[in-house]
């Protein structure tokens, strides 16, 4: 493929030139119910989107000890941290649903996984697609062992100064890689989006597929990403930003999603391939409206 910005996911090409993938977050913010993310998968795939995405943690490795016994309230009842990490996260049987309902619906779905077991446990998916959270951007061994399977991985780069962007595209390598620009706070001010930097990313990378990874409140910077050139775009989704759990807030409903993709697809023709020429359609207004025809009438 030489230095053209594009990458084969699943039947999807994502990159310049195609239409841009819009990713649906699903997070937890199905609150550890298989029925909740069905929900949520069945709007994603109503307004249009082209995947969806979970998060996989291995609670133990992920939650730091001092952090196990602490107890908060939660949808099940007053629990410990640890045991809130478990109740939130999917097991085999309910992934197995997830990856058949997925297949009937013809959506992609994939994970980002927190840790090395993760990974392993969702392998045996065989997904087409991993992502890295922007918190394990400096997580060597994890990206090390995404690199192994050879399969395209987006990485998130919330949180992260330039040196450790650079850093973990060295140690994963530019082939297969997919970077999403993010800002990691829940719900992100306006000012703190820095939607330059996607353009500051495919100058740097210019090979290589640039997105945007949303946590704002409202629609226009998502738009105004895809305009900047973002080649895939993703947000939260939620059935409604009132319920339970960190990421709601910052989360898009279902009709949000609808004008989304809307939008987006809008903004993909409007956009058009930057070469000037006068359409069909402005003949006749050139005809009545033009007094001076050309500039070789005035010599």
């Amino acid at each position: 493929m030489g230095n053209k910005r594009e990458i084969i996911v699943g039947n999807r090409m994502i990159g310049d030139d195609h239409p841009t993938f819009v990713i649906a977050e699903i997070g937890i913010n199905h609150n550890g119910s298989v029925e909740i993310a069905k929900k949520m998968i069945d709007g994603a795939k109503a307004a249009g989107c082209d995947a969806v995405k979970f998060q996989k943690r291995t609670p133990e490795v992920c939650v730091p000890k001092e952090q196990w016994d602490i107890e908060r309230d939660t949808p099940w009842g007053r629990m410990t941290y640890i045991d809130y990490r478990y109740k939130v996260e999917f097991g085999k049987d309910d992934y197995a649903e997830i990856d058949k309902y997925c297949k009937e619906l013809g959506i992609i779905w994939f994970v980002s996984c927190w840790d090395e077991e993760s990974v392993d446990f969702i392998e045996d998916f065989d997904p087409s697609l991993y992502k890295t959270s922007s918190a394990s951007l400096t997580d060597k061994d994890l990206l090390l062992r995404l690199k192994k399977l050879n399969k395209p991985v987006m990485i998130s780069t919330g949180m992260s100064t330039i040196e450790e962007i650079e850093n973990a595209i060295e140690n994963i390598g530019l082939k297969k890689l997919l970077i999403a620009h993010s800002t990691s706070s829940y719900p992100c001010k306006y000012e703190e989006l820095n939607l330059r930097m996607i353009t500051t990313l495919r100058n740097k990378y210019p090979g290589t597929p640039i997105g945007y990874s949303g946590h704002e409140t409202g629609l226009a910077p998502s738009w105004a990403a895809v305009a900047l050139g973002a080649n895939f775009a993703e947000r939260h989704i939620t059935l409604d930003r009132a319920m339970w759990g960190t990421d709601q807030a910052a989360s898009v409903e279902i009709e949000g999603f609808h004008r989304l993709v809307r939008n987006i697809r809008d903004i993909e023709l409007a956009l058009g391939d930057g070469i000037k020429k006068v359409y069909d359609s402005e003949l006749s207004s050139r005809e009545k409206l033009r007094r001076v025809k050309s500039f070789e009438e005035i010599k």
